[in-house]
């Protein structure tokens, strides 16, 4: 039997920006995960997920395709993540065979809550990861990411594909998106190892390495969010304030170049005054586009995290899910975390994750 696992993902900076071409990001994986097993089959093969009541879906394959015996199915990612890996794997001249595959998430809590921590995303790249090993496909980090992207877009176009870079790469990493109508006219011309062959214009992935004092901190105020709802949001309003928006791309390429700068440079103050003026901007996109980003539940976690000499913001969307706080090793955490709770905001024990070692900050 194969298993891997894929991280999920928070974002620490650049959201909204992010999805336009070149815009950067900070993105950190945590210790949370997506684990995906396969395991060889004769004549039909399974898809089984606990978040879809654990009942297996069978498939068979027609024309080289693969088929659900069902009309409605909640596995649009894995489906995606499997059809392109496949079609990769066919144009190698793999034959393709049947499999079970089981998906194991520890990124939604058990009663089927979501967090935040992009569920989707992780287990697209953890199909893949599998799928790679199981058809011995030997797929560099940059090509799975390229893979698990074009599935991830089949699905949901709207995205950035941070959340696929991060649980791909794992760590700390800066990065900013491709030029996605561009990507959109290579699919009709060219097979999937050819695109997976070329420079994708616009897209950077950089690992990153945290100050040895940088700690961070995640509050969840329970109310889950829909990441591609708010970006469409987004989306339809800036039309009508293409200058304010425009300013508040370039506003945030300057504050999360900054904030890379701070972690090249050791320098935990600078990160932290980079995520306040973050959080400032995405109050100015908010107030633009009328969107709210940042909840009344958000803005009491990031103000008591203030009050604990914490720099704090909304992570990712907004609109609920989390907010993340960036301290100083040295500072005590406890009253945060007391205060946080009277406040009925859950502090998560989650810790950024990269693929030798899970960082305890």
């Amino acid at each position: 039997m194969i298993e891997v696992s894929a991280p999920g993902k928070l974002y620490i900076a650049g959201e909204y920006a992010v999805v336009e071409t070149g815009h950067p990001a900070v993105i950190a994986a945590v210790d949370q995960f997506v684990t995906v097993t396969v395991e060889s089959a004769r004549k039909v093969g399974s898809i089984q997920s606990a978040q879809y009541s654990g009942m297996p879906v069978r498939w068979t394959r027609r024309n080289g395709e693969l088929v659900l015996d069902i009309r409605e199915n909640p596995f649009h990612y894995i489906l995606a993540a499997i059809r392109l890996t496949e079609k990769y794997a066919q144009e190698k001249n793999i034959l393709l065979s049947f499999y079970d595959l089981k998906v194991i998430s520890e990124l939604d809590s058990s009663n089927g809550r979501k967090y935040g921590l992009g569920s989707s995303g992780a287990v697209t790249v953890a199909t893949v990861k599998a799928l790679n090993v199981f058809y011995a496909l030997n797929l560099s980090q940059l090509e799975i990411f390229k893979i698990a992207a074009l599935a991830n877009l089949a699905v949901q176009d709207n995205g950035s594909c941070g959340d696929i870079a991060a649980s791909c790469y794992g760590g700390w990493i800066a990065f900013s998106t491709f030029d996605h109508p561009w990507l959109q006219e290579q699919e009709t011309q060219h097979s999937i190892s050819e695109l997976l062959a070329m420079d994708w214009p616009g897209l950077s992935i950089e690992p990153l390495i945290a100050p040895e004092d940088l700690r961070l901190l995640i509050g969840w105020t329970g109310s889950p969010a829909s990441t591609s709802d708010l970006v469409d949001q987004v989306h339809r309003s800036r039309e009508d304030k293409m200058v304010a928006y425009q300013l508040f791309l370039k506003n945030s390429t300057e504050c999360v170049n900054e904030m890379i700068k701070g972690f090249k440079e050791d320098n935990v103050t600078l990160i932290q005054q980079m995520i306040r003026k973050n959080r400032q901007l995405l109050h100015d996109l908010s107030a633009i586009t009328g969107v709210v980003i940042e909840t009344p539940a958000l803005n009491k976690l990031c103000n008591l995290a203030e009050q604990y000499e914490g720099a704090a913001k909304s992570s990712g969307a907004g609109g609920g899910d989390c907010g993340i706080v960036i301290v100083d090793q040295k500072s005590g955490i406890l009253p945060l975390m007391s205060a946080w709770e009277k406040a009925e905001i859950t502090p998560l024990p989650l810790h950024v994750y990269s693929d030798q070692r899970k960082e305890n900050r």
